[in-house]
C-alpha cells in the first residue's frame, strides 16, 4: 500500500443497524473506504490497514454521516428489502495488488450465484492460491456491497463469513438460496 489520504480530507464514519447485525461505515471524501461488520472476524486487520492510509485512526472521527454514507445506507437498505441486487457506490480498495483483484473477483459476483475459493483462484488468474484467496475473502473491507458471502465452500457448504454464520445465511436465504445448517459445513441449495 503505497497511496496516502492527504491529511486535510475529511473522513466520515457511522453505523448502520441492518436485519443480521450491524456495519460500520466509513468515507474519506467521495469514496467508501470501508462497510464492515462491528464485530467481524477481522474487524481490526481491516480497521488497521484502512487506518495506515488514512494516516490516522477512524476511531477518533465523530460519527456522522455525509451523503455518501445516507447513500450507502439507502442501497443497503434496498438490497434488504429485495429491491437491489448490485450497488452503485464509489468504492476504495485499500490493499496489496493481490487482495484488491480478489476483491475485484468477488464484485463480479451476480446477485443469487455462488462460486468456490477455488473458482475465484482461477478467475483472477492464480489457481494455486485458493489459501490466499481465502484470507483476502476474509479480509474484504466491503460486507455486502462486494458479496464475498457468494464464496462458499468447495462442496457448496457454509464456510467462515465476517458477520458470523447467521448473517451468511440470511444474506444467501436473501438471495434465493436454502441453507440446510447454521455453521461451517452446512450444505447450501438453490431453493425451488
Amino acid at each position: 500500500m503505497k497511496d496516502r489520504l492527504p491529511a486535510d480530507l475529511p473522513l466520515r464514519a457511522c453505523r448502520l443497524a441492518v436485519p443480521c447485525g450491524t456495519l460500520l461505515l466509513g468515507a474519506a471524501g467521495d469514496e467508501l473506504l470501508y462497510c464492515d461488520w462491528e464485530n467481524g472476524w477481522h474487524r481490526a486487520v481491516v480497521q488497521s490497514r484502512i487506518d495506515r492510509f488514512a494516516g490516522r485512526p477512524f476511531a477518533e472521527v465523530k460519527l456522522e454521516s455525509n451523503p455518501l454514507l445516507r447513500e450507502t445506507a439507502r442501497q443497503i437498505g434496498e438490497y434488504f428489502a429485495g429491491k437491489r441486487r448490485a450497488f452503485d457506490l464509489p468504492i476504495r480498495f485499500v490493499g496489496t495488488d493481490f487482495q484488491r483483484a480478489v476483491w475485484e473477483g468477488i464484485k463480479a459476483i451476480p446477485f443469487g450465484s455462488l462460486v468456490t475459493y477455488d473458482d475465484l483462484a482461477r478467475a483472477i488468474g492464480r489457481p494455486a492460491a485458493f489459501r490466499a484467496v481465502g484470507q483476502a475473502t476474509g479480509e474484504n473491507p466491503f460486507s455486502i456491497i462486494v458479496p464475498c458471502h457468494r464464496v462458499v465452500g468447495s462442496a457448496r457448504t457454509m464456510t467462515g463469513y465476517g458477520g458470523g454464520y447467521a448473517a451468511k445465511k440470511m444474506l444467501l436465504e436473501l438471495e434465493g438460496f436454502t441453507v440446510t445448517g447454521e455453521d461451517g459445513g452446512a450444505a447450501i441449495l438453490p431453493r425451488g
